[in-house]
């Protein structure tokens, strides 16, 4: 029986125009849970041999769906085959140009996509508006998109993407981890996927280099893992960068931040205090540096230094570096600390380092007491005190043999403020100190809370914090500073409100 008929047969006989409208939804099959099974092809010589297996495995997947009617279920296979052959057809019209690096990503995907509109229209099986769209979409997701995890990278709700397996997809909406019913048809399609991603950034996965960190197109962070060290197949997390440009209002209206908190940012930033952003992961550490850095003056050279470029500036003047792994011989490797110590001799008036997680952050605290003040980073940590015995861990693994009084007096006279972020358990993202670093007392970095979450507050029905960051009382010292550089700011920020916190 031909495709054309098996899927009239699920319709219950009826042959629909290709052209009917979706509003006869009962004699139209849906194909919003339809898994197809995409083409195993690397170029126009199809591997006909991975493609049925993967048809084999989509349909002994489908099997198991014992709610499944029988005419869905012939309808679901038809309309995959119906798949796997357009994309057949289209790997054998477009060739090689579908890697063709003279196209702009624009124009390969218009024309892969005319292109496919006629492969589509040239097939036999009658089909509605809706499922030609819904084909079309289908197949280019598979060809230069993300296969069956692009509808959530498209969708703006979804913060995180989590491919444990092939058959396991995770997502994270509003801040909690959500199961869905999106699998991959294989581990190959998975790995296609992969390495389309780390290729467009210039970087490699196989077995010689089995992880990796990447970056997206819109900046939304990519880290994968595929066997030996991945024991249940290829592993992919993608943190997505937001699509809104958020701003120090929008903050303060999630409630991450307080007008009084940002009153307090803006001034430190201008007074070129040296800031540490702390907290753990996915807390919104780069998306607050990023918010943070929009204080900086136009008029002022920025360097960026990161593992992945992330950062999204919005001044003129940004130079923006980016760190380099080794080639396939292991050579070549430009690290963090490398690219730190070259920023040193561009004459950057701001250096920001994405992330501190080795021995740069030596060379980052020495720029700091050397004349770059002004300069921002993150760091992994469950406290502001935290943050000072990593930096401490950090420093020593630079692989000098100093003792740990020097390091700290180096963290003490280099840090200015540690901001700290946390992602409580209602799944916002909050700061929840705001801490000045006020020097050494024998042995010990000291440190005077700003602002502190005020947990007392309690929950509402839904479960949400009520609570926001409330000042101590205390106003840090180096506020003496502001008013030597005539930058004002109101008294009033640092309020009298320390009998709050913990209350309840």
């Amino acid at each position: 029986m031909s495709l054309s008929d098996r899927l009239l047969e699920a319709r219950g006989g009826r042959d629909l125009p290709s052209d009917a409208a979706a509003s006869d939804e009962s004699s139209a099959v849906s194909l919003d849970k339809v898994s197809f099974a995409p083409a195993e092809h690397q170029s126009a010589n199809l591997n006909t041999r991975v493609q049925a297996k993967a048809a084999a495995d989509a349909e002994a997947r489908l099997a198991v769906h014992e709610t499944a009617t029988p005419g869905s279920v012939r309808a679901s296979q038809a309309l995959r085959e119906l798949k796997q052959k357009v994309s057949s057809d289209l790997y054998e019209r477009v060739g090689a140009r579908i890697s063709d690096t003279t196209l702009s990503e624009s124009d390969l995907n218009e024309y892969v996509r005319n292109e496919l509109r006629d492969v589509v229209a040239d097939q036999t099986v009658p089909l509605t508006s809706s499922e030609r769209g819904r084909l079309i979409d289908e197949v280019m997701d598979d060809v230069l998109g993300l296969g069956p995890i692009q509808r959530y990278i498209d969708d703006s709700t979804i913060t995180e993407v989590m491919v444990n397996r092939a058959d396991q997809v995770y997502v994270e909406r509003d801040g909690r981890l959500l199961a869905t019913e999106t699998t991959f048809s294989s581990e190959e399609q998975l790995r296609r996927v992969i390495e389309r991603i780390v290729s467009r950034v210039g970087r490699r996965i196989d077995e010689s280099s089995p992880l990796v960190d990447a970056r997206l197109s819109d900046g939304s962070r990519v880290n994968a893992i595929i066997p030996p060290l991945a024991v249940n197949g290829a592993a992919l997390t993608i943190r997505k960068f937001s699509r809104e440009v958020l701003t120090v209002d929008r903050l303060i209206e999630l409630g991450t931040l307080t007008p009084e908190m940002a009153d307090l940012l803006r001034a430190c930033v201008e007074a070129r205090m040296n800031i540490i952003i702390s907290g753990g992961t996915g807390t919104g550490k780069t998306t607050l540096l990023n918010v943070i850095s929009s204080y900086i003056p136009h008029t002022e050279r920025i360097v960026t230094i990161e593992d992945a470029v992330e950062l999204q500036l919005q001044q003129e003047h940004v130079i923006r570096l980016e760190s380099r792994p080794p080639n396939i011989e292991g050579q070549g490797a430009i690290t963090i600390r490398d690219l730190v110590r070259n920023s040193l001799r561009m004459r950057p008036d701001r250096i920001v380092v994405g992330e501190v997680r080795g021995g740069e952050t030596l060379d980052m605290l020495q720029a700091m007491n050397t004349g770059h003040d002004g300069s921002l980073s993150t760091v992994h940590a469950n406290t502001p005190r935290d943050a000072i015995s990593r930096l401490e861990t950090l420093v020593l693994m630079a692989g000098l043999d100093l003792p740990l009084r020097a390091i700290r007096e180096q963290i003490a006279s280099a840090v200015n403020l540690i901001v700290h972020l946390t992602r409580l358990r209602d799944g916002t993202r909050r700061v929840t100190h705001v801490t000045e670093v006020q020097g050494m007392e024998g042995e010990i970095v000291t440190l005077q809370d700003a602002f502190l979450f005020d947990y007392g507050a309690g929950m509402d029905s839904s479960g949400r914090f009520l609570g926001h960051p409330v000042p101590t009382g205390v106003r840090p010292r180096f506020t003496e500073r502001f008013a030597e550089l005539g930058i004002a700011l109101n008294p009033a920020v640092f309020g009298t409100h320390f009998g709050r916190i913990g209350r309840g």
